[in-house]
């Protein structure tokens, strides 16, 4: 980052710790200040995602706001970036948290428990450019620990997983290895995981509001932000709002699915769909009881859905009865069996 911003000498550098719509509150090396983009930057940006977020390193006029708002000039290169796809039917990626270097994928061992999920936030974050870690959270209200442990150990191939409990003491030190001077952690996951919880423990304070869970076991929204906070021993963290849904704007299947991919690579045609074909060494690995079904549809499911990418709702829905109709070469084809049928009919 350094390197970075030698060329503008005249400005100070600071980091966004939060964002609060247009104006950003960022700490730098002598305070914190509020800060917005100065005009030229708004004008000359092409997409939301070239405006600053949090985790950002920023280039200012100036390190207070004595006298108005500082004034970002530029966004400094990112390292990493975690983005999902935005709610609703516009196709486009809502940036989340920038410059992570772990990202620690939260489940609570309770009614939050999903190897689906899991996946989507494996797929994602590997594709981040952050090395992800699985943390399972509240294993104090788990009477299956060890079995729970396993399917999770299945799906997070190469990946450390921690388990945590913010009631039992010492429950957080198997994530305490990761705190690190210069590193930042970001916290992902659904609401009630214990997210804010965990961070507040680091913290040794209160600095995120957090809530008990609901008669079903399921976490209330607390955070409704991201905030990047800094750590009494070194490094940064940031928390961030619950995610119980995770579209799939960019996601690496390759590392997340790699027993499936290795799998695959055995198939008599290199074009095996997994599905019906003769010699499909991965419904043979299901039909042996080393790989689940249950799995196999998750990563077509995720497949399809990184398909869609950059594509509205009706090109999604025309791609959808194009694949509907594939085994006839396509719609118009259906359409002329179908007609030579009736003829015969």
């Amino acid at each position: 980052m350094v390197e970075q911003a030698k060329k503008y000498d005249s400005l100070v550098i600071g980091r966004i710790i939060a964002q609060h719509k247009a104006l950003y509150r960022v700490a730098t090396e002598a305070n914190e200040c509020m800060a917005e983009v100065s005009g030229k930057f708004r004008h000359n940006a092409e997409s939301a995602s070239q405006f600053p977020i949090v985790g950002d390193f920023v280039l200012m006029d100036r390190d207070n706001d004595e006298h108005g708002n500082a004034i970002i000039h530029h966004v400094l290169e990112r390292k990493s970036t975690f983005s999902r796809k935005m709610v609703g039917y516009e196709f486009d990626s809502q940036m989340i948290a920038a410059n992570i270097d772990i990202l620690f994928l939260c489940m609570s061992l309770n009614n939050d428990f999903n190897m689906r999920r899991l996946e989507r936030y494996i797929a994602v974050a590997w594709d981040s450019g952050a090395i992800p870690v699985v943390v399972l959270t509240k294993s104090d209200l788990s009477d299956h620990l060890a079995g729970l442990l396993e399917e999770v150990q299945n799906v997070a191939i190469g990946l450390d997983v921690v388990i945590t409990s913010s009631k039992e003491a010492g429950g957080l030190q198997s994530i305490q290895k990761y705190i690190k001077s210069g590193v930042t952690i970001a916290f992902v996951g659904s609401s009630g995981v214990g997210k804010s919880t965990i961070i507040n423990r680091l913290l040794g304070e209160e600095s995120i509001a957090t809530q008990t869970l609901r008669n079903d076991d399921k976490g209330k929204h607390t955070t409704t932000h991201r905030e990047l906070f800094f750590l009494p021993g070194g490094g940064a963290v940031i928390d961030t709002p619950g995610m119980r849904e995770l579209g799939l704007d960019f996601a690496d299947l390759s590392k997340t699915f790699t027993d499936i991919e290795e799998l695959a690579l055995h198939c008599k045609f290199k074009d095996c769909t997994h599905q019906h074909e003769p010699h499909c060494a991965v419904r043979k690995a299901i039909e042996d009881g080393i790989l689940s079904e249950d799995r196999l549809l998750s990563y077509q499911k995720l497949q399809k859905e990184v398909g869609y990418k950059g594509l509205n709702s009706r090109q999604i829905e025309k791609r959808k009865v194009d694949e509907m109709f594939s085994g006839f070469g396509g719609i118009k084809n259906a359409k002329r069996y179908i007609k030579s049928k009736n003829k015969d009919w």
